[in-house]
């Protein structure tokens, strides 16, 4: 597309703002994944798709990319924001805690698959610089693709997310010994001069990223304080945006990645109160500009090539993610998951990364591998990119499949060997979730608890809750704690999404069983009877009912009509929500109303 005059990529950036407001929302409602939408119409509209065609037919340059570094500058700054917020949900003890997982798991990742790959490279007759940059490069996963996929999933804080997390922060560690070791063999320096090079680089990046750390700690949590007292919302954006793309900047100054430095300006944000009202105000530019980099790298996506290589090209790409997928598995098998779980995140972070398409591009600039080779190598990965989102869900059922056969799951521990039945299952242990348990303690019924949240199922521990660690959202982890024998389970989630997916599966894998749900309003109600709740309390309606309440006292009626009127009010919303279901659209026979209250 011609740039204007006044405003360069203007043309680009209205096409860019259409696609994203109009076609990737239509492409949802077919159920297509958002990544695998902005990969596919990059890959469409850009210069080796409908740009190709613009020189012939100069209509098409309206609506393509002819030159895909139009977008480069943008899609970069996509994966700052991602790095940024992750390390907003982040914590400098929590990384602490995962350093076993960062340095034994991720750097056996990286050099097994380095050392393979090299070999495999090597016996193809490639130089042996050109097989140690493809093995070293080929051994990264996508940082960008796999933490958006887990993201949307909601799976980052399970131990499948950790665990790709770490391996993935790991490979953003090595991408400065990396860059270091390229340019070193590009100037064909002697061994010596590498190993001082590369020690060097490394005592600069660990002082540098303690420096930030330690300044920001000091600067940061004043300068919001100093903003928020101002009620100034552009201002406090403003802040934002500096804090994430100045210590990103910061770092590239110190010849460090991008990345790493906006993942630490999150990690120093998320230990100020601030957090959630930073991750609210970063939330949409770091969508938008996550499409330009999946837009991007979809453009940097030739499929005519397949035309040329149309056996070798399918093959490399399924080897690739087959090789790292069998490292993986083994790796994340070792680290405690389960067999379903690994196979799950041994296919997930199969994938070749973006770092690939800058590795690639500076190797073939110094004559390290030869530019036929590139170019093959950057088409291979960007279309295991292109085949993550499917690859992700196939690896999902597989390995749900895989743990429902063998019967294990790697977040829920074993209840034990006492085979309890008659229990209550309390799924959410919030405030609600907690409140329940204590007045079902009290009453003497015993309840198991579980929830996502690490610490809290620590602390309900040492309290003496029976209190487990899993995503109550997925109903197959219910069945570990012996669901079909249970007497009811309680869902306290807030998730609205995953209440239904709760109710829906659980009505499933255990057809009698109670389910007594927490609702957002009375439409949410509604659809969780549906999909097979027996009670649902609406949260909206107890609070309506207290400030209804207090407003009558407020204005002096007396204090029985006031709690009549409220007890007539709950009681008709009540009954509203549990009336009998049609047969057709309830999931299994109505109770009576006897059972609805037992």
């Amino acid at each position: 597309m011609a740039e204007h005059a006044a405003l360069p990529y203007l043309s680009e950036t209205i096409l860019f703002l259409v696609l994203a407001g109009v076609l990737i929302p239509l492409l949802e409602k077919r159920s297509i994944n958002p990544v695998l939408g902005f990969l596919a119409v990059g890959t469409v509209v850009g210069p080796y798709g409908l740009g190709a065609l613009a020189a012939d037919y100069p209509a098409l340059a309206h609506v393509s990319f002819t030159r895909s570094d139009h977008v480069a500058t943008f899609a970069e700054l996509g994966v700052v924001f991602l790095m940024f917020t992750i390390g907003l949900e982040m914590s400098v003890e929590r990384l602490w805690a995962m350093r076993r997982q960062v340095f034994g798991g991720g750097g056996a990742q990286v050099l097994l698959s380095t050392a393979l790959i090299t070999g495999i490279a090597a016996a193809w007759g490639h130089s042996s610089e050109a097989a140690v940059i493809l093995g070293l490069v080929l051994a990264f996963s996508s940082t960008a693709v796999v933490m958006q996929l887990l993201s949307q999933r909601r799976d980052l804080g399970t131990p499948l997310g950790r665990a790709s997390f770490s391996i993935l922060l790991f490979q953003d560690l090595a991408v400065v010994p990396l860059l270091v070791l390229i340019g070193i063999m590009g100037q064909r320096a002697p061994a010596e001069g590498f190993l001082v090079l590369l020690a060097g680089a490394a005592i600069k990046g660990v002082l540098t990223v303690a420096a930030i750390y330690l300044l920001g700690r000091r600067v940061v949590r004043p300068m919001f304080g100093h903003l928020a007292s101002t009620r100034a919302p552009d201002t406090f954006t403003a802040l934002t945006l500096l804090a994430s793309l100045g210590v990103a900047a910061l770092t590239w100054a110190a010849g460090l990645s991008m990345a790493m430095g906006a993942m630490l300006a999150g990690l120093i944000i998320a230990e100020t109160e601030f957090r959630h009202e930073v991750e609210v105000t970063i939330e949409p530019f770091k969508g938008l500009l996550m499409g330009l980099f999946f837009m991007s790298v979809g453009m940097g996506i030739d499929l005519r090539a397949l035309l040329e290589h149309p056996l070798m090209v399918p093959l490399s790409v399924a080897g690739l993610m087959l090789l790292k997928g069998v490292i993986l598995f083994v790796l994340l098998r070792a680290m405690g998951l389960s067999w379903g779980r690994a196979t799950e995140g041994g296919i997930l972070l199969s994938q070749g990364g973006e770092f690939a398409f800058i590795v690639i591009g500076v190797a073939m600039h110094t004559a390290l591998l030869p530019e036929p080779i590139g170019h093959f190598m950057l088409l291979v990965v960007g279309l295991s990119m292109l085949a993550t989102p499917l690859a992700s869900r196939v690896g999902r059922r597989l390995g749900d499949r895989i743990d429902a056969h063998l019967g294990r799951h790697d977040t829920v521990e074993e209840v034990g060997s006492d085979q309890i039945e008659g229990h209550v299952i309390v799924a959410g242990c919030g405030r609600v979730g907690e409140m329940i348990g204590q007045i079902l303690a009290r009453h003497r019924v015993r309840h198991l608890a579980l929830d996502s949240d690490a610490k809290l199922v620590e602390r309900l521990r040492k309290r003496g809750v029976d209190a487990y660690f899993g995503d109550a959202s997925r109903p197959e982890l219910l069945r570990r704690l012996a669901l079909d024998r249970a007497r009811a389970v309680i869902l306290t989630l807030g998730d609205e999404a995953a209440v239904s997916r709760a109710v829906g599966g659980i009505r499933r894998l255990a057809p009698e069983v109670c389910i007594v749900a927490r609702s957002r309003d009375e439409a949410h109600a509604m659809a969780l009877r549906h999909a097979g709740a027996d009670a649902v309390i609406p949260e909206t309606l107890e609070t309506g009912l207290q400030l209804a309440g207090a407003t009558l006292a407020r204005l002096g009626l007396a204090e029985e009509d006031i709690r009549q009127s409220l007890d007539q009010e709950r009681l008709l919303r009540i009954e509203r929500v549990h009336e009998p279901l049609p047969i057709a659209a309830a999931s299994r026979p109505e109770a009576g109303p006897e059972e609805h209250t037992r």
